[in-house]
Order: C-alpha cells, then structure tokens, then sequence
C-alpha cells in the first residue's frame, strides 16, 4: 500500500511506493511521474508546488497514474460547450424544416374530380371569356390573369377577391386551362396563408379530354329552354 503525504502550506503532495519512489505532480506538469524522494514531507518534491490544499486522503495511485485536473477541467466545459452548440443546431434545423412550406400539391383530373365531390371548392382562375365558353358545374370564376388588348395582364385584385370569396381555411381545387396560371394562383394564395389550396394538373383541357362532366354554353341555354 502506498503512504501518503502532503503539505497544505505549498500544496505538495507525494504517494511514497515500495520502491522508494515519490509520485508526485505539479501545476507545471499535471503528469504523474516516478522519482526519488527522501523525507515525503514538506518540500519532498521539486516541482513548483501547486496552489491546492490536499484533503485528508486521495485515492490509491501506481507509478503509472496520471493526474489531469486542469486538463479535465478544459476538456469537460470544451465538450460541454460542442454539445450545447450542437443541441443549439438541431434545434434552429428542426424549427427551420417546420417553418419551410410544404410543396404544392398538384393532382389529376380525375383525383380533382373525386376533391369536388367529396365537397371540394372549384375555382377557375382562366379569363371570363374562356370561362362562358364551357367549365365545370358549379365551379367559381376568379381570373388570375386577364385580357389587355391582343395580351393579358395579372388580375391586380386576384387575392382580394378569393378572400371575398372563400376562408384561408377552406379546401379549393384550383384549375386554369392547361395549368400554367393556377400553378402561379395557387402560390400567391399559399403566400397569404389559404392552407387548402390544390392544383389541378393539366387544366380544363385535361378535365375535358377525360371525359368529365362540364357545362358548356349550349348545355346551359338547353337547360334554361
């Protein structure tokens, strides 16, 4: 078993082996190491005495041990600081990714068809002429874009008049002629928060094609007749 000795007026201590070794450390050399030792008293070691007073015991060491209480220090407040760093980014990326918008949601005609039954809104953002020409029953005509001269423009009022029209709540398909402006509608809507918003793929055309009911001019004057 090893002897103990230490002194707290400089804070040397020395564990004296069978050997008739002294380990000892110091604050200039936080290692322990082996070395000849006479009195194991005060002064016994001659490293520069470290500024600590020695409790009444410590624990067994061999001419092996290797005392680190500065380095343990640093590299626990330094592993410390690298995992609250890490936690600190694994939350901004969490709360970055619920924060990103989802992408927009564009489905098939015939998956539209099934939205409006199910009780779906049908908003039809082509222009008013295209409109009166033939479109879904019961559908809602808000043009995103309309005629100037022999172009379009963007219908300035767009937003305002979906508002008017509908909550941010509710569940809308919206369709244009090919899918170019209701892809354009449905993202300045998402932009002002309406969270139901669908685009319908292909456009009226694709709608036609399919074979799905529609209303046109002359279905609507033979149902007045």
């Amino acid at each position: 078993m090893s002897a103990l000795n230490a002194s707290a007026s400089t804070g040397v201590f020395c564990v004296a082996s069978s050997t008739g070794l002294c380990i000892h450390a110091s604050s200039s050399s936080p290692t322990a190491a082996a070395a000849p030792c006479g009195s194991h008293g005060q002064g016994c070691c001659a490293f520069q005495p470290i500024l600590v007073s020695i409790a009444s015991s410590l624990p067994t060491v061999t001419r092996s041990a290797q005392f680190y209480p500065t380095r343990f220090s640093v590299s626990s407040s330094s592993w410390i600081s690298r995992s609250n760093r890490s936690s600190s980014k694994r939350r901004l990326q969490v709360q970055a990714k619920k924060d990103e918008p989802s992408p927009i949601r564009t489905v098939p005609v015939q998956v539209a068809h099934e939205l409006i039954n199910a009780g779906h809104h049908y908003l039809d953002v082509r222009t008013p002429e295209e409109y009166a020409a033939g479109h879904v029953e019961g559908s809602i005509n808000i043009p995103y874009m309309v005629k100037l001269g022999p172009g379009m423009i963007k219908n300035a009022k767009f937003v305002e008049e979906v508002s008017q029209e509908f909550d941010k709540d509710d569940e809308i398909v919206v369709a244009c002629q090919s899918g170019r402006r209701s892809m354009m509608a449905v993202t300045e809507l998402r932009a002002v928060n309406f969270s139901g918003v669908t685009d319908m793929g292909g456009g009226y055309s694709a709608w036609k094609e399919s074979g799905l009911p529609l209303q046109t001019q002359r279905s609507q004057q033979a149902r007045q007749a």
